[in-house]
């Protein structure tokens, strides 16, 4: 065993900051940590489990999880008892959560979850099935059995599921030095883990503005917090969707911003940590989509859910594949009569097609990311239209001269030139416009425009060079 690895892993005082340590060059987890913890677990030694995994952060607790096999994975949670903290349940993805929590009795998850987050604690609970939910809820205290059940009333994706409902407000007539006093003198189970400001309610508890911390503490003690307070203070409603409130973080560079409900009432706070998660989730859903593959795909996943999961794209694509392919059927004699039609059509499809997916790419995230709208979107569709016959003429020469030397035929290399531009203009044109129409439309363009895009590229690549090759030898 290595030393440095066995000083930082066997000592009872590691400290959080050593917790880098467990991880290898290649970012996962040293095997030799894995395996002292594995052992650790099979042999109930929860002293030592605690000396091992009991400093970790959440985050490397989750992925210690993850790295375990599957039914060590309830017992380090056992064995650790009070000391594992389930905040580490948030950091795996929901298959392997499932699994680990349904291996634990109800009360345990219960006991769990009452000190976490309640955004956090939603995130545990809202898959699993209500029986369950409801027995844990049951176990918690009234308090905040209510808060979390309110949370999970919201829709999914809402910012109502993303809040959370620990925060500090206070009334207009407070000084500064009031403020201050009270959040001293209230218990730390009563406040937020971390906050960065304090928000100003009227006695409705609608929201008037807020106080960052910084501002506080500068401000003299006897300075009212009306008189200090931001009062065009950013807001999302509780039922607005995640994504608008992660274009609010990212257009305004907010680091947190208050959830008010349809009266203006202050229900609740998002922070920044929960919209990297966000916009982290969101990312990959789009980077699935534009691959045909559900968002909700995983790596833990089945290998019969996932293959049900992508049957149905594939088979979409199946069709446009016929539907393309049959543009050949039209220009059976001619390539009956030259063999280097068929050898070189695949090529001008193959091109239009790739670039047409990299114009289409952009107009999916521009779109996502609400950068490209209608006040933009007939310079982009120019730009693409430019782009597509600058690279067309471009690669269209060069695939010409290689066509011409291959088959020694000049003409063969003039008509794939003609039409390799001819589809690379096109296949920018779908790109483009594709994603603008399934946008129109309310039809997600991440997960709909690739057949549409292939198919446009695919029988126009063909037609246009089976048809120019027709025209210039005269092959039908």
């Amino acid at each position: 065993m290595d030393d440095k690895y066995d000083a930082a892993t066997t000592s009872p005082d590691r400290l959080p900051g050593d917790a880098a340590s467990i991880y290898g060059e290649d970012g996962a987890i040293e095997p030799n940590f894995l395996h002292e913890v594995a052992a650790a677990v099979k042999a109930g030694d929860a002293e030592r489990v605690r000396a091992l995994a009991g400093c970790l952060h959440e985050a490397d607790l989750g992925g210690l999880l993850v790295a375990l096999e599957p039914d060590l994975r309830p017992e380090l949670v056992r064995v650790m008892g009070h000391d594992f903290d389930f905040a580490a349940l948030t950091e795996m993805d929901d298959n392997i959560r499932d699994e680990i929590l349904a291996e634990l009795p109800n009360q345990t998850v219960a006991e769990g979850v009452r000190d976490l987050e309640n955004d956090d604690a939603v995130t545990i609970l809202e898959d699993l099935d209500a029986e369950d939910q409801a027995e844990i809820l049951e176990a918690l205290p009234p308090v905040d059995r209510a808060q979390l059940q309110r949370s999970l009333d919201y829709p999914d994706h809402s910012a109502g599921r993303l809040m959370q409902t620990t925060f500090v407000s206070a009334p207009p007539f407070w000084t500064a030095g009031q403020a201050i006093d009270v959040m001293r003198d209230t218990d730390e189970e009563h406040l937020p883990d971390s906050f960065f400001e304090i928000f100003i309610v009227d006695p409705a508890h609608r929201l008037l503005g807020n106080v960052f911390l910084d501002t506080l503490l500068r401000s003299k003690s006897a300075a009212r917090l009306d008189e200090i307070m931001c009062v065009d203070r950013r807001r999302v409603e509780v039922m607005e969707d995640r994504e608008e409130v992660a274009l609010v973080f990212q257009r305004y560079n907010l680091v947190s911003v208050p959830v008010v409900d349809e009266a203006e009432r202050l229900v609740g706070v998002i922070t920044i940590d929960d919209i990297v998660d966000v916009i982290q989730e969101e990312a990959d859903a789009e980077v699935k989509a534009l691959g045909g593959v559900s968002e909700n795909e995983e790596l833990s996943d089945s290998v019969w859910w996932t293959a049900k999961s992508r049957f149905v794209w594939l088979f979409v694509n199946l069709i446009t594949a016929f539907v393309a392919s049959s543009v050949l059927g039209l220009f059976e004699g001619s390539l009956e009569k030259m063999v280097a039609l068929a050898v070189l059509a695949p090529i001008v499809a193959s091109q239009g097609g790739n670039a047409a997916t990299q114009t289409m790419t952009v107009a999916v995230r521009a779109l996502a990311t609400r950068e490209l709208s209608h006040a933009n979107a007939l310079r982009v569709i120019l730009r693409e239209v430019l782009v597509g016959a600058v690279n067309g003429a471009a690669f269209g020469a060069i695939t010409g001269l290689v066509a011409g030397l291959w088959f020694g035929m000049a003409g063969v290399g003039v008509v794939i030139a003609l039409a390799m531009l001819t589809n690379l203009v096109a296949g920018a044109l779908g790109g483009i416009l594709i994603p603008q129409v399934l946008h129109r439309f309310d039809i997600d363009p991440a997960v709909s425009s690739s057949p549409f895009v292939t198919t446009v590229t695919d029988v126009v690549g063909f037609a246009s060079f089976l048809g120019i090759a027709t025209f210039w030898f005269g092959l039908a």
